[in-house]
C-alpha cells in the first residue's frame, strides 16, 4: 500500500484536533491525572509517561499507519485528550484509502460528556468520508468496556460483533494478555444520517455551554 495516513488540523466549535506533538505534553499530563476512574480498559499515560507516549505515537505515525491528534478545548486552549486515525486500508487501488479506524481516544474526566467527544468524532468521520473518500470507518474497544461501547453507539456506529483475542489488553494487571474487542462501523451510505445525528449533539452541547446573559435591571 502506498497511501500514507496524515491528519490535518480539524477545527469545530468546541474542539480543535491538532497533530500530536511534544508541545501538548504538559497539558496532557494534567488531563490524564484529573480522575483515572474511567480508564480501566484504556491506554492513558501517567504524568511521567507522557513524553514516551508521544514518542511512540510519532514513531508509528512515521510508518504511515497512524495519524495521532491532541484534542484541544477551544474554551481553554488546553489539550484535554488524544485520538487518532489508525490502520488505513486500501483494497481497490494502492493510492486511495478505502477504510480507516478511529481509535486511541481518551479525554480528561472533566471534558467527558461536554460534547467534545461528539464533535471530535464528527470532525474525524467527516474528513474520512468527505476528504479521504473512505467506504468505511471502524471503531473498536475492549468488549468489557461498557462506557466506551455506549459512547461509540451514540455516534451512530453499528455494532458488528466481538472479535475474540483480537488485540493486546490495556487493562491494568493484564500486561501480556489479549482482549476481546467489540467492533463498530459506519459505512459511506450511513454517513449522512450519522453526520446529522452528531451535528445535532454538537449544537445542543454548544448551546448548553454558552454563557447566559443576565438582563440589566
Amino acid at each position: 500500500m502506498t497511501f500514507t495516513l496524515k491528519g490535518p488540523v480539524l477545527e469545530g466549535t468546541l474542539v480543535r484536533l491538532e497533530p500530536l506533538g511534544h508541545r501538548h505534553a504538559a497539558d496532557l499530563a494534567v488531563a490524564a491525572e484529573e480522575d483515572r476512574g474511567t480508564y480501566d480498559f484504556t491506554s492513558v499515560p501517567r504524568t511521567d509517561e507522557v513524553g514516551a507516549y508521544i514518542d511512540a505515537h510519532l514513531a508509528t505515525a512515521a510508518t504511515g499507519r497512524l495519524a495521532p491528534y491532541a484534542q484541544v478545548s477551544l474554551a481553554t486552549g488546553r489539550a484535554v485528550g488524544a485520538t487518532a486515525y489508525w490502520e488505513p486500508r486500501s483494497w481497490l487501488t494502492d493510492d486511495a484509502l478505502d477504510a480507516v479506524e478511529v481509535g486511541f481516544t481518551w479525554l480528561a474526566r472533566s471534558t467527558q460528556g461536554t460534547g467534545v467527544n461528539a464533535e471530535a468524532k464528527l470532525l474525524l468521520f467527516r474528513h474520512a468520508f468527505e476528504v479521504f473518500g473512505v467506504s468505511r470507518v471502524d471503531l473498536k474497544t475492549d468488549a468489557r468496556n461498557q462506557r466506551s461501547r455506549a459512547a461509540i453507539a451514540k455516534t451512530g456506529a453499528r455494532f458488528e460483533g466481538v472479535l475474540r483475542n483480537w488485540s493486546r489488553s490495556w487493562a491494568p494487571g493484564e500486561e501480556g494478555r489479549l482482549r476481546d474487542s467489540a467492533i463498530y462501523s459506519i459505512t459511506a451510505a450511513e454517513w449522512p444520517g450519522c453526520r446529522e445525528r452528531l451535528e445535532h449533539r454538537v449544537r445542543s452541547a454548544a448551546a448548553a455551554s454558552a454563557p447566559t446573559l443576565t438582563p440589566r435591571p
